[in-house]
């Protein structure tokens, strides 16, 4: 049953592998603008895009220059390293992977199992990561919310006087907002204790009912 599961994931993989190019782009340039498109401020820089897609720096570089090529993403410099650059998706870029990603029929049929099994299959799957991850000695990208190195900074207020929950990444000594916390991030490491975001969103919630 197991080698029957995993075989299912290799033909569902064709969705994201493939020859030659869809809608202008080979595999693993839709794999850079899905990263770039899910990735947090720390995370997307020319670096982390070669660590998360598997590349050298030098194929991350040409696979940049291609994507801005076609305006789907702009270079900016970094607020927090001036020497750096951090890459943005632009309108087009975000229109184009709504739109066009191969992966798109894949989400569409995930999505069609109905809440419950799509947060079984999610943590299904990040389970067996995690096993991957043990036996290869390397770590993946994850939501910013898992990550050890997130910590609860305290309620603060935000536009209008709505109550925000706020966090500190204590990495990369930042602020992290809320929404942040469900953004990839390639210096992710695992912790068993999970931040109580339920709870900053309830607080939030009656606040701005208040």
């Amino acid at each position: 049953m197991a080698r029957e599961a995993v075989e299912l994931l290799v033909q569902a993989a064709r969705a994201w592998y493939f020859e030659g190019n869809q809608h202008g782009l080979r595999d693993r340039e839709w794999m850079a603008l899905r990263f770039l498109g899910r990735a947090n401020r720390f995370s997307r820089t020319p670096s982390a895009l070669a660590g998360f897609i598997g590349a050298t720096r030098a194929t991350a570089s040409q696979i940049v220059k291609t994507l801005e090529g076609k305006s789907f993403l702009v270079r900016k410099p970094s607020h927090e390293d001036k020497r750096s650059v951090v890459l943005h998706l632009t309108a087009q870029g975000e229109k184009c992977l709504n739109q066009h990603d191969p992966i798109n029929h894949v989400l569409n049929a995930v999505t069609a199992l109905g809440t419950d099994e799509c947060v079984r299959l999610r943590d299904s799957l990040r389970e067996i990561l995690n096993h991957l991850d043990a036996a290869h000695q390397r770590l993946d990208a994850s939501v910013c919310r898992d990550c050890m190195f997130l910590a609860e900074r305290g309620p603060s207020t935000g536009k209008g006087g709505r109550a925000t929950a706020e966090f500190m990444c204590r990495l990369y000594r930042a602020p992290v907002s809320l929404e942040e916390t469900e953004l990839l991030c390639t210096s992710f490491e695992r912790t068993r204790d999970r931040p109580k975001l339920e709870e900053h969103l309830d607080r939030a919630r009656v606040a701005s009912q208040g």
